[in-house]
């Protein structure tokens, strides 16, 4: 299907459901028990939605506490405490921070070994803790300071490793923590500062695809914001912006589709058997951006859409049935939303991180920027297709996880984070092997499933479980001459 950009807005289509035949769901959804309030869904019952969702959207208490907010204006001032400054979500905060300096002050940093990146910022942008990962980086950071003419008293505390990481999160000052740590090592220090009352600016996906049974109760007992900062999850908050108790029809996933969006379910396959070199090499390169090796292999998975699609049940509330899935290969809607009456609302913009970002981190205001703004005329045209989950075997597996619930998508993501290292490693792991895997550990799962009650802890020892299991499991997946490098 052709879209033009003039009629974008008129698109109201029927997009994939997936759903799931190998899992069932055991979790107890809690639906909404208020007199005279529409409720939300596809069916209007408001059956597998969340209550209290991790966002801000939803309920009358969160239009309310919009409104507020809205009405201070945008000569506030945030102070952030930023995790994982060195990466590529903290440098575009950080720019963001340049821009906007009347509206953010940097109080903490946390990153891995990269020092002489974190002397610049801390030259720069004078926080008062910083955490480097080893003790190693952090004794490098201070020589670097003293060379720059930071004496040992000017300096800001320096600490090192997860106790690091959490004193960045906790810092008194900080009222937003940016998440932009990758992994279960954003776990802890969220939880951390959420008891605080901090508002969370997430950019780490383990945080409610792992984490949510752990996170929401959190979320709801400390009154924090919980704001998302990936592109399709920020899409869909700002188009829910307004809307009002119930709206909610359907959520709607974009995806570009990966390095395989362009070739049939039985193309890949036999691809895969017939050049399992040229599937590798292409299945680590992105057809539009240039992104990390982790995610650009989910994107051609679609690992990283199912992943998401659990992260915007537990934000937004929606349950699986009412969250759907649409390749859309230009990447300039982002997403987008149906709403009760059928309009959908779609947000659309240049695929530019830094705007997700931004409203992450100023949410609910609107702050000026010196960004190429969208000009739809420069577009030839907008297309939007339906997956394969034939082809794509990652996406219902995601939906299996999700709708089982508990600890089922920690598991989820440790064997796919694993599956998809060992294929990157070059071990001898086809393409079609990751889901494969995912899918043995989830079979395994299923005597030791734990979808009430679950604490940190039980999260913590799934995921390492899930990685060990995925490491023993694969021998017999492995085939030689797969291996691009000997």
């Amino acid at each position: 299907m052709k879209v033009s950009p003039s009629a974008l807005f008129l698109l109201v289509s029927s997009c994939l459901v997936v759903q799931s035949t190998s899992f069932t769901s055991n979790a107890a959804f809690v639906s909404n028990t208020k007199l005279n309030v529409v409720k939300p869904g596809s069916k209007g019952t408001g059956e597998g939605w969340l209550e209290q969702p991790a966002a801000p959207v939803g309920t009358a208490e969160s239009l309310k506490k919009t409104l507020d907010e809205s009405l201070k204006g945008s000569s506030f001032q945030k102070r952030l405490s930023l995790l994982g400054s060195t990466g590529s979500i903290g440098t575009q905060t950080l720019e963001i921070v340049d821009a906007c300096p009347e509206n953010f002050v940097v109080d903490a940093l946390s990153a891995g070994t990269n020092s002489e990146l974190m002397c610049d910022q801390v030259l720069k942008y004078k926080p008062k803790v910083v955490s480097m990962s080893t003790q190693k980086a952090a004794e490098d950071l201070k020589d670097r300071l003293q060379s720059a003419g930071l004496g040992k008293d000017s300096q800001p505390e320096i600490v090192f490793g997860d106790e690091g990481i959490e004193q960045v999160a906790t810092i008194d000052s900080a009222d937003t923590v940016v998440t932009g740590i990758v992994g279960a090592a954003g776990l802890n220090p969220t939880i951390e500062a959420i008891k605080l009352g901090k508002d969370i600016a997430l950019a780490n996906k383990e945080t409610l695809i792992s984490g949510g049974p752990v996170i929401l109760p959190l979320i709801e007992k400390h009154q924090v914001n919980m704001l998302p900062a990936d592109s399709e999850h920020s899409a869909i908050f700002q188009c829910l912006q307004g809307v009002p108790e119930g709206g909610l029809r359907r959520v709607i996933l974009t995806a570009s589709g990966g390095a395989f969006r362009d070739f049939s379910k039985d193309e890949l396959f036999q691809m895969c058997q017939d050049d399992p070199r040229a599937v590798q090499a292409k299945a680590t390169t992105h057809p539009n951006w240039d992104m990390g090796a982790k995610i650009t292999l989910d994107s051609a998975t679609m690992m990283n859409k199912g992943l998401e699609v659990i992260e915007a049940h537990y934000l937004f509330g929606a349950s699986y049935e009412d969250i759907d899935i649409v390749i859309h290969p230009q990447s300039i809607v982002h997403s987008m939303i149906e709403t009760k009456d059928t309009s959908c609302l779609a947000q659309l913009g240049w695929a530019d991180m830094r705007l997700p970002l931004v409203y992450s981190i100023s949410w609910p205001h609107r702050l000026s920027l010196p960004y190429k703004p969208l000009d739809l005329a420069e577009l030839s045209q907008l297309t939007f297709a339906k997956p394969d989950s034939n082809k794509y075997p990652c996406i219902p597996l995601a939906y299996a996880a999700g709708e089982t619930g508990g600890t089922m998508t920690a598991v989820l993501n440790a064997a796919n984070e694993m599956a998809n290292e060992k294929f990157r490693e070059d071990v001898g792991l086809g393409f079609l092997d990751i889901p494969k895997l995912i899918e043995s550990a989830m079979e395994a799962h299923k005597e030791d499933l734990k979808t009430t009650d679950v604490t940190l802890e039980d999260i913590l020892s799934c995921d390492a479980w899930a990685r060990e299991h995925v490491e023993n499991n694969m021998a017999s997946y492995i085939n030689k001459d797969k291996v691009l490098i000997v």
